[in-house]
């Protein structure tokens, strides 16, 4: 994370929002009192969409049928 006076800030905007599209933070301080941060927008995550795997997944019958004594002691 690198630090820039508000000065130096608005001189060299252009480089430092390219660095900042690059993922770095940036803070800005008037003097030496850091005042604010710049940081790269996150992408919004997308909504799940019910049914987004049908036919990639398959469940056979046996998955729905009761699991034997063995397995079934294991889980208690």
């Amino acid at each position: 994370m690198s630090t820039f006076t508000i000065h130096a800030a608005k001189t060299n905007l252009s480089q430092l929002l390219a660095r900042v599209e690059a993922g770095e933070e940036i803070i800005l301080a008037r003097g030496k009192t850091p005042i604010a941060k710049i940081v790269p927008i996150q992408p919004p995550k997308r909504k799940r969409q019910f049914g987004a795997l049908r036919g990639m997944i398959d469940i056979g019958p046996e998955f729905f049928e009761p699991l034997p004594e063995s397995e079934l002691a294991l889980w208690e």
